[in-house]
């Protein structure tokens, strides 16, 4: 199948083209990319480069199967060592078989210093793994020479170390640096002025830099910016200069700007030049200092670490997809990465540790010894998620040989989301699944296709959803039998529920995420650093509900809008209206209490949705025209009419619409308009899914809709309507109020009706399915956000965006996914050698600028209670009880045992004992059975207990949780 056919099958790129736009998607499309070296990093490239969806590749290698492979090359098997198979043959159709849109061909004549290189010439970007000096010097020249220059990266690894270079020519041209989308920044001022000063409407953070170029859009009064751009020199984080403006008219009000991306123009040089200069510097300035260093390099050199492999893989396979697309800025020109770290502290080793003993692991071995590769073997490891970054790790795991069946060891990957299946859209990241593992679930085809990897390896593959309601099956019990979790999920409150589960059971966490070319690694040690819940980011920030109900400024305004419209009228009506009936005995007995004028929970609602329930397709149609014209017109009049009142009754307020309020223009229906006939059509489509009304595709063209909407009637507008203008408001609940006579009438004929014919009153609810086009989700959501941008002049978005805002999707690139779960596994290998803590490396990168940030994890921080005793997030105190044991015995045994003096005891939100409180005195001698009431497999509460400060007038302070197990049982938990 040809690679362009990759433009009709978005759903498989879907995540990627929010990373790379559609203009890069179409270079991939049509270009070639020349891959030699079978080894460990070659295929972690060619897994990659090869997902993104590129025309073709040809891997070339000249190597046969050996077992030392199979620690590395996570596409060999022991049948292609037995068969003594060539590395290429081997590979190649595992690697076509990950992306039917790519042709992949492979090569295995020789390629060395007298190959004429003329065959080179078909592709746009070269890539050496395995090659000696001599021979990527030769290339990268006959690349240079080329007109246009053939892209080169040569790539290294060296037990643990590996280093990258690239060469895209004498000028290489990028179309976008950085990748990132500019915002529109609204305006507070602009002064006329030599120069003009721009300052930011409250004071919002512009994020511009001196010589960038901004583009001013609906500026009052200094009309003459309009559609220009003028180059910044930044004042301050919320002000900046654009030259003389004195000679313009003065400043009014409104407007906002953008930053104008502009190419930008990267230079290389060839190989050799800068690699003299790197290898004499080296050797002239630190021989002496790093010794030891040079001595770790050349005695590991031979090994190969997996892990680090896939790091600097992923890497260089986005250095690949930038050297074809020219977007995002290129690697210069050099990059190294070691682990030096982790060979250190094994350098005391006898010699024989590191010798090939003739299996899978003896390049592994000779980087970390014999000793190190068996507690891998028997470690047992819990992965929370089975998505992109569960399946890098599995691929890790299996390649480490992590948990063996030989031995105690166990790798338990569980799917987050119960059940978790395979969408089309998860293949071109998530490597261990193929098109015919579409629907099934995540974590029993992650655990099968890591089998085909290391058949050694011992998976246990689980599809609950790990939270408070599964900790019958991962209960402390379970815990306590890991060596330590990693998680691999895209969620903010499982990490944080993860995380907890793991401080409570004193187990390490090993976590790591990704958004489009960044990622994250993070190492939780206990007693060591801080937990993941020790930090929390700024809250998302949330659009108040006036801003959407009646003054969106920006596409992200009406995108939410059109997203909330569908969820309140196709999924929470229809919930509510269904939670009605199954509260109630029948539908005659709600008849019965309506006509006695009875009032009901909820009835307000449901009288209203049975009082206009459709029963047939043209009812649709017509609910659907009169939506447009209350969403897209009467609406807007309401604003209108707003804002000549305000006006009119007090000029001290000053301009009602002005930036960043934007006043809305109402919207004359016309269905030859196509937005207009999609949002009719959808919407439609959409209430008859809900009154489960059926429909042709006859009763979806223009000439059937057309008709329908001939014969409907569109009431005179009354404005009564007030317009919401404090941002503090919350959205507001469904109110409770009585219902008008008619209404009322309408529902008890409806219901009439229904128990006459014995009809089924329940509504089908609709959940938002962003990734179906068929279904009409998307284009309501697209058509209503684009209508009501024009109503507001706001420029829309094309459905891409519109999808991923709507959706909530994170970008996501399989080049970002395999570094982020390489750098992960290096920590592993650190954890599982009890390494101490000047060891462990969080990170931080973006491949797309490019640039990698190792750190050390935050500290654990101890708390001082006084006297010298301190705490931390991994301590826990431990009191153990019995049936009569009352509240003041345990404040006894905490006394006794840890030589402190209580004053607050808290279970959850129930305060347990207060001295201040009425009668908290009592409860001292109530049992902490009767006080807490736990369920009966219920073996220990963790309680909150405070202290007495040493100073007087200071406010009590807590200390760490205090486990109280009810009976003598908990001590060997």
């Amino acid at each position: 199948m040809a690679a362009d056919s990759m433009e009709i099958d978005d759903s498989l790129y879907s995540r990627q083209r929010y990373v790379l736009g559609d203009s890069a998607m179409h270079q991939m499309a049509q270009s070639s990319v020349f891959l030699s070296g079978m080894g460990g990093l070659g295929i972690e490239i060619a897994k990659n480069i090869v997902l993104a969806g590129v025309k073709a590749v040809t891997l070339h290698d000249t190597k046969q199967c050996e077992t030392w492979d199979l620690g590395s090359n996570f596409f060999i098997r022991k049948e292609d060592v037995l068969n003594q198979r060539q590395r290429v043959e081997a590979v190649c159709p595992r690697v076509a078989e990950l992306n039917p849109y790519v042709h992949v061909d492979l090569s295995s004549s020789a390629l060395d210093d007298d190959t004429d290189l003329s065959f080179l010439s078909k592709y746009q970007c070269v890539i050496l793994t395995e090659a000696r000096l001599s021979l990527q010097k030769r290339v990268n020249e006959f690349c240079h020479s080329q007109q246009p220059p053939i892209r080169f990266i040569g790539c290294d690894a060296y037990g643990i170390c590996v280093r990258v270079f690239c060469d895209f020519g004498e000028e290489f041209e990028v179309s976008d640096p950085t990748g990132e989308e500019p915002k529109e920044i609204f305006i507070q001022s602009i002064t006329q002025d030599s120069p003009g000063v721009v300052t930011c409407m409250d004071n919002q953070p512009h994020g511009l830099q001196t010589g960038q170029s901004v583009v001013f859009r609906e500026v009052n009064g200094m009309v003459e910016l309009n559609g220009t751009a003028r180059q910044v020199s930044v004042l301050s984080p919320h002000s900046f200069a654009i030259g003389d403006t004195s000679q313009l008219l003065p400043y009014v009000h409104g407007g906002f700007f953008v930053l104008v991306k502009t190419p930008k123009t990267y230079r290389f040089v060839s190989y050799l030049a800068p690699l003299q200069i790197h290898a004499a510097m080296l050797a002239l300035d630190t021989f002496q200092e790093q010794h030891k260093l040079v001595r770790c390099l050349s005695t590991t050199a031979r090994g190969t670490l997996s892990p680090l492999a896939a790091a600097v893989g992923g890497l260089a396979s986005q250095e690949a997809l930038k050297a074809i697309t020219g977007k995002f800025a290129p690697l210069q020109q050099w990059f190294y990465l070691d682990a030096i770290e982790v060979v250190k502290p094994l350098q005391s080793l006898s010699p024989e540790e590191f010798f090939p003993r003739g299996d899978r692991y003896d390049g592994l071995r000779a980087c970390i010894g014999e000793s190190m590769c068996l507690e891998l073997h028997k470690l047992r490891v819990f992965m929370v998620g089975c998505g992109a970054i569960g399946c890098e790790m599995l691929k890790n795991f299996a390649l480490l040989g992590v948990g063996l069946a030989k031995s105690s060891g166990e790798v338990s990957p569980s799917s987050f989301l119960d059940p978790d299946l395979i969408e089309k859209s998860n293949l071109n990241r998530q490597f261990l699944f193929r098109p015919h593992h579409i629907q099934k679930p995540k974590s029993t085809t992650a655990a099968e296709a890591t089998h085909d990897i290391n058949p050694d390896l011992h998976v246990d593959a689980h599809l609950n959803k790990v939270c408070p309601a599964t900790e019958n099956i991962y209960s402390d019990s379970f815990y306590s039998r890991l060596n330590l979790v990693v998680t691999a999920l895209d969620n903010v409150e499982a990490r944080r529920y993860v995380d907890s589960r793991c401080v409570s059971n004193q187990r390490p966490l090993l976590d790591s995420g990704t958004m489009g070319t960044k990622g994250h690694t993070e190492i939780i040690v206990p007693n060591l650093t801080e937990s993941y819940n020790s930090h929390r980011d700024p809250p998302e920030e949330e659009i108040p509900f006036c801003t959407l109900k009646s003054f969106p400024s920006v596409i992200e305004h009406t995108i939410q809008w059109a997203r909330d419209k569908f969820e309140n009228a196709f999924a929470h009506k229809p919930s509510m209206y269904n939670s009605f009936w199954l509260t109630h005995s029948s539908a005659e007995v709600v008849l019965q209490r309506i006509q006695a004028g009875e009032s009901l929970e909820g009835s307000f609602q449901v009288i209203k949705l049975l009082s206009r329930r459709p029963s047939q397709w043209e009812q649709c149609v017509a609910i659907a025209r009169l939506k447009f014209e209350k969403y897209f017109k009467r609406k807007c009049k309401v604003y209108v009419n707003v804002r000549y009142m305000i006006k009119t009754l007090s000029s001290s307020l000053g301009l009602f619409w002005q930036s960043p309020k934007r006043p809305p223009a109402p919207i004359d229906f016309d269905l030859k308009d196509n937005l207009h006939f999609t949002f009719i059509v959808s919407t439609a489509r959409l209430f008859a899914g809900i009154y489960n009304i059926p429909y042709s595709e006859k009763d979806l063209s223009e000439e059937t809709v057309s008709r329908i909407l001939a014969d409907v009637k569109i009431p005179e507008y009354r404005p009564s309507e007030k317009v919401k203008t404090d941002e503090t408001v919350k959205k507001p609940d469904q109110m409770k109020m009585p219902q008008s006579s008619e209404e009322e009438r309408e529902a008890i004929t409806q219901l009439e009706q229904a128990i006459a014919a014995n009809k089924s009153l329940q509504m089908s609810p609709l959940q938002f399915e962003k990734d179906d086009d068929s279904n009409g989700h998307m284009d309501f959501v697209a058509s209503a956000s684009a209508l009501r941008a024009r109503m507001y002049s706001i420029e829309p978005a094309d459905r891409l965006k519109t999808k991923r805002i709507a959706g909530k999707i994170i970008p996501a690139i399989a080049t970002a996914t395999a570094a982020v779960a390489g750098l992960v596994a290096l920590e592993l290998i650190k954890v599982v050698g009890g390494y101490g803590f000047e060891s462990f490396k969080n990170c931080f990168f973006n491949l797309a600028i490019p640039v990698v940030v190792l750190t050390e994890p935050a500290p654990v921080k101890r708390t001082l209670i006084r006297d010298n005793i301190y705490f931390s997030i991994w301590d826990c105190w431990t009191i153990f009880g019995h049936e009569d044991f009352t509240l003041s015995d345990l404040m006894n045994a905490v006394r006794e045992k840890y030589g402190i003096e209580p004053t607050m005891v808290v279970h959850g939100v129930k305060m347990l004992y207060v001295p201040v409180m009425p009668g908290h005195s009592k409860r001292l001698k109530l049992t902490m059975q009767k006080l807490i009431k736990p369920s009966v497999d219920r073996r220990y509460v963790d309680l909150t207990v405070s202290f007495a400060p040493e100073a007087d007038g200071d406010e009590d302070l807590p200390g760490p949780p205090v486990r109280y197990y009810f009976t003598r049982d908990g001590e060997t938990p």
